[in-house]
This record gives C-alpha cells, sequence and structure tokens, in this order.
C-alpha cells in the first residue's frame, strides 16, 4: 500500500499536479522525453531517405549504366558473338551484350553537344541495360540502322524533337593510329529520346552496332567492349576480374565501382554520420533524464527514509526509480516511432510539395533522381528503439543506485 500511494505521488507529479518547487524537475523531464522524441524520429527518417538513395541506385542508375565493362584499348575485339556466349555462361553473370563506344558530337542546325556514341546490338541491349524503361518513343531494343536515340538533355540543348534528322560527327582515326583524321559526319533520324535523370541523359547516343561498325570500318564481328550484368552488383568488381580471365583479349577492366562508387561511398558515409550524430542526440536527452531523476531523489529523500524505515526493500527502490526514467524514454520512443514512420512514409510528396511551393529542386541536376526517395526498413526501426532504450537503462541506473543509498537516520533526524 505504501508503494501504491509513492507510486501515485509519483505520477501525479509527472502529470503536472505538483507544486512549484519541483515543476523545474517535471520540466527537464519532458525535455528529455521531447529530445528522446525528436531523436527517433529523426533518426528514422533520416535512415529511409538514405535506404531510398541506395535502393534508386540499385534499381535506377546501376539498372542502366555499366555494371561490368571489358573495353579494348586499342585493337578491337573479335569475333564478338562466340565470347558474349562464353561469358554468359561464367557464374553470377546474367546478361552479356557487344558495344562500340567513341566520343563524338551530336549537331542539329546550329547548335552542337558533346556525346558519347555507343552502337549496341539491340537484341541483345535488354540483356545488361533497363535503359528501354526510359526511353520515350522508339526502344533501344527497337532500334533501326539509321536511328539514334540521345538523352534528354542533349535533345533538349539541340532543340531537337523525334522524327528530325541529327548528324553525329564521329571522329576517325588513321590506320597507324597516330593521328585524327576529319570527323564523319553521319545523318540519322532522332527515334527516341531517353530521360532517367541522370548523367545518360546529358551524354548518352545511341546507334545500331552494325552502323558504328560501318562508320568506323570494322567488320561486323569487331567490337571495342563487352558488357556484363551481373546478379550482386555490390561484388561486381570481383566478378569482374574473375570473369574476365574467360575472355584472350588483351582489356581495362572496368565496374561501376569506377564511375559510380563515389556515389555509393557518399550514401555510406552519410548513413554513419547520421547514426553519430542523431545517436549523439539521443545519448544527450538521456542525460536529461539522469539530470531530473538525480534532482527526483534529492526531492523525495524524506519519502525514500520513510519507505525505507517500514520495510521497502533496496531494489524495490531501485526498481521504482528506473521505471520512472524508462517510462520517459517509452513515451519517447513510441511517439518519436510513429512521427518518424509516419514523415518517412509521405517524405516523398512532402518533399515535392514544398519544391513546387518555393519553385525550386534542390535535387534537380545534381543527382541521378530528382525527387526524395524512401524506404523503411523494420530492421533499423528495431535498432533506434533497442539503442534508445539501452542508453535509457544506461541513464536511470545511477540516480536509482543513489536513491537506494539515502540513509533513513540522517534524513529523518533532520
Amino acid at each position: 500500500m505504501l508503494l501504491s500511494a509513492f507510486l501515485s505521488e509519483r505520477f501525479r507529479a509527472y502529470s503536472g499536479h505538483k507544486d512549484e518547487k519541483n515543476g523545474f524537475v517535471s520540466f527537464i523531464a519532458k525535455a528529455s522525453t521531447v529530445g528522446i522524441l525528436l531523436g527517433v524520429a529523426v533518426l528514422i527518417v533520416a535512415l529511409s531517405v538514405i535506404n531510398g538513395f541506395e535502393q534508386q541506385l540499385v534499381h535506377r542508375l546501376l539498372s542502366v549504366v555499366p555494371q561490368v565493362e571489358y573495353v579494348a584499348p586499342s585493337r578491337p575485339i573479335a569475333n564478338w558473338p562466340e565470347k558474349v556466349e562464353r561469358l554468359e555462361q561464367q557464374p553470377h553473370v546474367t546478361g552479356a551484350a557487344p558495344f562500340i563506344a567513341v566520343n563524338g558530337m551530336a549537331q542539329f542546325k546550329s547548335q552542337l553537344k558533346a556525346v558519347e556514341i555507343r552502337g549496341v546490338e539491340p537484341s541483345l541491349e535488354g540483356n545488361v541495360s533497363a535503359v528501354n524503361q526510359f526511353a520515350g518513343g522508339t526502344l533501344v531494343s527497337q532500334l533501326g540502322q539509321e536511328d539514334v536515340i540521345l538523352g534528354k538533355q542533349i535533345a533538349v540543348l539541340l532543340d531537337a524533337h523525334i522524327g528530325d534528322n541529327v548528324t553525329l560527327l564521329i571522329p576517325q582515326i588513321s590506320q597507324k593510329g597516330q593521328s585524327l583524321l576529319a570527323p564523319k559526319r553521319v545523318t540519322l533520324t532522332l527515334a527516341g529520346i531517353i530521360e532517367m535523370g541522370g548523367p545518360i541523359d546529358s551524354t548518352a547516343a545511341f546507334i545500331h552496332l552494325n552502323k558504328a561498325q560501318s562508320v568506323l570500318g570494322y567488320d561486323s564481328s569487331q567490337v571495342t567492349g563487352l558488357r556484363l550484368r551481373v546478379d550482386d552488383v555490390f561484388s561486381a568488381h570481383q566478378i569482374a576480374l574473375k570473369v574476365g580471365q574467360s575472355i584472350s583479349d588483351y582489356v581495362y577492366v572496368s565496374s561501376w565501382f569506377r564511375t559510380q562508387g563515389s556515389l555509393y561511398q557518399d550514401i555510406q558515409m552519410v548513413r554513419t554520420i547520421v547514426y553519430i550524430v542523431v545517436f549523439l542526440i539521443i545519448a544527450v536527452a538521456s542525460f536529461n533524464i539522469v539530470s531530473s531523476l538525480v534532482m527526483e531523489v534529492r526531492e523525495k529523500q524524506g519519502n525514500i527514509a520513510i519507505l525505507k524505515t517500514m520495510g521497502a526493500k533496496d531494489s524495490t527502490i531501485l526498481a521504482t526509480f528506473v521505471m520512472q526514467g524508462l517510462t520517459q524514454a517509452l513515451v519517447g520512443v513510441l511517439l518519436g516511432t510513429l512521427v518518424g514512420v509516419v514523415l518517412a512514409l509521405n517524405i516523398s510528396e512532402l518533399f515535392t510539395w514544398v519544391s513546387q511551393l518555393f519553385g525550386a529542386n534542390p535535387l534537380e541536376g545534381v543527382y541521378f533522381i530528382e525527387f526524395l526517395p524512401s524506404k523503411l526498413v523494420l530492421s533499423d526501426i528495431g535498432i533506434t528503439v533497442i539503442v534508445t532504450f539501452v542508453l535509457a537503462i544506461f541513464a536511470t541506473i545511477y540516480p536509482a543506485w543513489q536513491a537506494t543509498r539515502v540513509d533513513p537516520a540522517k534524513v529523518l533526524g533532520n
């Protein structure tokens, strides 16, 4: 009964029915709860956005840019059909295709734009790239001999539309490979436009492999490189080195880590920074629990002394103050999780609304996407809740232990 009365008194003090003397203590307790709430919510939202960027990196950017490439530095790769078939039989390889890559210029009327011209085999390109998902008009898999597909930013700069005749200026190299000849002009019909919000929009020009071979003077079995799609993009470099041993040509081995690896590393670095910073915020909020409980113990020494004289065990007093601190943490965690989950599920729409409201999109032209992605992962929520409770438990141990050290004789004697 005495313990029940004591707990009831503590609940009334925490819920606002308190005198002016312990008003500051109640403020510190509520501040710690709010701090935990904000920390948990921010961490859930931030991790969801980071997960969203990583998901878009894999399913959007890495589905289009080359995951693995073998590029011939000097002489072309011969007999590409046989080598493509051999590569497709290797472990972890889900698709292979040939290509011819050369830097050139795209011209329409008086406008010029530097582009990376890629000659691709339409029947095989879909095995290594999802570029068809972002193509308007003719798809890459339907590319004709006299067609060209350009990135959206290239088409906008040239002011070219589907059906227009676009001229490609392709550099020619002398047979000895020591000098550049006058570029060859090839006029093709703009059959499609790629719009994916990434670097391909401003650099890529796709033409038929046979057309590229004829312009560069290659025969039908010669290409400048072979491209792979693998089943694990995060092991692409290791797979590239191992699979590359199956072809005898002298080639440079390249994976997406070389071209896009810095972006992936930035995402992981931001994830680490978010973990550290937000957990420090939660730790500060937990320290406020320590402060509030220490002051609570000092104010209630008389009550504690009376309980001890009436037979209350130290374990009971310890559990009482631990439960009080954990209650503060529990309220913060539950509300923070609720707020964080709601924001994480709607952050993309909120970002779009704010961008439209201010008429500016900070992601436009900076990253490979122009929206704020979000992917809520239950394990992130679990880790956040567990770590927060662990910090809260550590925060309550010292003040609760101090409460058990109260000497009834000294306190009641004074």
